[in-house]
């Protein structure tokens, strides 16, 4: 296609990039593909991950070495070389009569394209050579040409082996230079007249190619606006669609205070607060769609427990689903005991309560049920026998209808996706059995990992939030001991270090021979050549040949390969104490309750992210006896040795590497003493969130969940601000 042909407007943005007059080759045009970019548009939108300030020149005499700089000069000298493999090498000089030396490896072509005489600017990071400065494959432009490489603040772009910066800079480049000024502007005028905001194509050219700091720092605030509007949109959007639909109001917090004030312990404030808001909500003749986030043992099972009896008050049944049988079973049995008073299930699960008027039953239905109990469940959920249903994903499955549905809790709700959220609280009419209608079931969702603000408004903004930030009394933390790998080349230290790690398992095989029972976590679950991490499978090959031979029987491998129904064994013999050691990876985060685990040896914690870790401590303390957790920082594989014929750019990187893994212990070990130092999980998921923006911090990436590539969930205000003008935005036209 002719250069001049492209589309008018904004359809030029749908141009496929191979007609874009940007890059060529079938090998280079792949390569972008696997970055995502297809089209004209794809590529305006490439953001740059960050810059390089290459702004100021230095001097050849003032260059330091370790950081990015830039100079200009004269190239005296190229020509090609050999040090173990082919490239360039070049003597060039400032004009002040100093000289060093730049190298680029493998790029022979250029020892014919650098003339003596000829001026250039040179960007790059400085090293030492023989004790002088050196530039190793620096981006080099002629003095007389047009800056995109040198001098100025340089885009870093996400890419894929193969494609050099400079290739894809200077493709990115010519389609906003083409194609720059189509971008359709998405914001009312005075929507940006109102927060300062640049138009949409001014933003992109700033963000691609800033003039400088505060102009590249006003288009990171536009972009990222664009994108938390639309997150904004579509959460309240949701909310308020939600809310059109209706609900039944309950007005049973009578009998829901009756079982409160029959409980051996009284509630604390922060249960009491959370309580009031949940009844508020269900008082309406709209549904509920609350998030109720509380500590690990903060209590958020008495509230919801309590929401359920005010629906069965009311008239309504209510459904508990859990992300494992496990954690389902362990509910029912739960929700039983606070029921009845005693500490195993009663027949049918049948409870005689005053404050209600028929006996209630409380029926458990997982995909492992016998048939007989699956019918004898389904049946009692679709004619009304059960008030109350515990379950996994099989409450949401075909041939599951509630009788009259008012309230669904879906606990450790992260765990579920968003459809999966909703399929629960879907019309009754269409999905409950007779319950009909325009009206839905009220929705309570519960989540033991604390949300930072951030993400509530955000991931979760379709949702209004209660928080239980408080513990019951009496309940003593988790007594957490960091235990960090130091340098190997620290023999002292490596031996300190073999000596504390003996002492975390001699505290295990403690906690074992008095009866009580222990987590290993390991990140992996098999060995991985890629990864110096250690995995399930051979630590629990190593606990039954050396640490622990005595107990081999009574030790047990749980990770996320085996079957459903293979890993809830494993958790349930766990749980009812046959097995006296857990080797297990992240699986246990969540779903596993067993008061009788004292001790938790973390390997690998340095693997893990603060909240995941705080998770895993919770395993543990579940009881009245004293609980303590090792975090184990390792690195299992020594540094490598350099070879005896080293080449220069071969050492050059490896000090990289080795500089590298240095830094990465080092954040290692502070993040770690974090977490020994603080029991408080919010403050740990909010340090979470500072350190590894949203990304992962739940293990779990939800459908609906947008993809911020500009905007951080670390901005409140401006997450705020795109709030309020989203609701200004659908109240003025829905």
């Amino acid at each position: 296609r002719p250069r001049d042909a492209a589309p008018a407007g904004e359809a030029a943005l749908e141009l496929p990039i191979a007609q874009a007059g940007a890059l060529r080759g079938k090998a280079n045009l792949g390569r972008l593909r696997r970055i995502g970019i297809e089209t004209v548009g794809d590529a305006l939108q490439h953001w740059p991950r960050r810059h390089k300030d290459f702004t100021r020149t230095v001097p050849i005499a003032a260059l330091r070495v370790g950081e990015e700089q830039t100079l200009r000069a004269t190239i005296e000298r190229a020509r090609e070389v050999r040090w173990g493999r082919k490239g360039t090498e070049a003597t060039v000089s400032d004009g002040t009569g100093a000289r060093m030396r730049v190298i680029w490896f493998n790029q022979t072509y250029l020892a014919r394209e650098l003339r003596p005489g000829m001026e250039i600017a040179l960007s790059g990071k400085v090293t030492a050579y023989r004790g002088r400065p050196t530039l190793a494959n620096p981006d080099f432009e002629p003095l007389d040409g047009e800056r995109r490489h040198t001098g100025r603040l340089v885009p870093v772009y996400p890419s894929t082996e193969g494609l050099a910066q400079k290739t894809l800079r200077t493709a990115i480049a010519r389609v906003l230079d083409r194609f720059g000024d189509r971008l359709p502007e998405t914001l009312p005028e005075d929507l940006r007249a109102r927060h300062g905001l640049p138009g949409a194509a001014a933003a992109a050219r700033q963000m691609h190619y800033p003039d400088d700091e505060e102009r590249l720092a006003l288009a990171r605030r536009r972009l990222a606006f664009d994108e938390l509007l639309a997150v904004q949109l579509g959460a309240v959007r949701r909310k308020r669609e939600r809310q059109s639909r209706g609900a039944t109001p309950f007005a049973g917090r009578e009998a829901a205070e009756a079982f409160l004030g029959a409980l051996p312990f009284a509630l604390t404030g922060a249960q009491r607060r959370a309580l009031g808001e949940v009844f508020a909500d269900l008082a309406q003749p709209r549904p509920m769609a609350r998030l109720l986030q509380g500590d690990v043992g903060s209590g958020k099972t008495v509230v919801a427990l309590a929401a359920m009896l005010a629906a069965v008050a009311g008239g309504c049944q209510a459904a508990l689903m859990a992300p494992t049988e496990v954690l389902a079973e362990q509910h029912y049995r739960t929700l039983c005991a606070l029921l009845s008073g005693e500490p195993e299930p009663p027949l049918r699960g049948m409870v005689n309560l005053p404050f209600l008027p028929e006996p209630l039953r409380v029926v458990l239905l997982t995909g492992s049920a016998r048939a007989k109990e699956r019918r004898d469940a389904l049946d009692a959920i679709r004619h009304g026998g059960a008030q109350i249903a515990v379950g996994t994903h099989a409450l949401i499955q075909r041939g599951v209808g509630f009788r009259r549905l008012g309230l669904a809790v879906v606990d450790e709700q992260h765990r579920f996706g968003v459809d999966q959220r909703e399929a629960i609280r879907g019309a009754p009419d269409q999905q409950y059995g007779d319950g009909g209608g325009e009206t839905g079931p009220h929705l309570l969702v519960m989540t033991a990992t604390p949300i930072p603000r951030s993400l509530a408004l955000t991931i979760y903004g379709d949702l209004d939030l209660s928080t239980i930030g408080e513990l019951p009394p009496g309940r003593a933390p988790t007594e957490t001991v960091a235990i960090p790998q130091p340098p190997w080349e620290d023999a002292e230290a490596m031996r300190e270090y073999a000596e504390r790690r003996a002492a975390a398992f001699a505290r295990v095989r403690a906690e074992v021979a008095a009866g009580r029972q222990a987590f290993v976590i390991c990140p992996l679950v098999e060995g991985s050549r890629n990864v110096a991490a250690r995995a399930a499978t051979e630590e629990y090959e190593r606990l039954c040949r050396e640490e622990f031979p005595d107990l081999a029987g009574r030790i047990e491998l749980l990770h996320g390969r085996m079957s459903g129904r293979d890993k809830d064994a494993a958790m349930r013999r766990f749980a009812a104490g046959e097995t006296a050691i857990l080797v297990s990876t992240a699986v246990v985060e969540v779903g596993i309750d067993v008061p009788n685990a004292t001790a938790m040896v973390i390997e690998g914690a340095n693997r893990f992210g603060l909240a995941q870790l705080h998770q895993f401590r919770g395993r543990v303390g579940r009881g009245e006896r004293p609980s303590i957790c090792f975090l184990l920082g390792d690195d299992p594989r020594p540094p490598e040795p350099p070879a005896e014929d080293e080449a220069e750019d071969d050492r050059r990187e490896r000090e990289q590497r080795e500089q590298q893994r240095a830094q990465r212990r080092e954040a290692a070990e502070e993040r770690l003493s974090l977490v020994a130092r603080n029991h408080d999980g919010f403050g740990l998921a909010q340090a979470d969130l500072e350190l590894r923006d949203a990304g992962d911090l739940f293990g779990t990436r939800q459908a609906g969940e947008s993809s911020l590539r500009v905007a951080s969930l670390r901005d409140v205000r401006l997450i705020e601000t795109a709030r309020r003008e989203a609701e200004a935005l659908l109240d003025a036209d829905p």
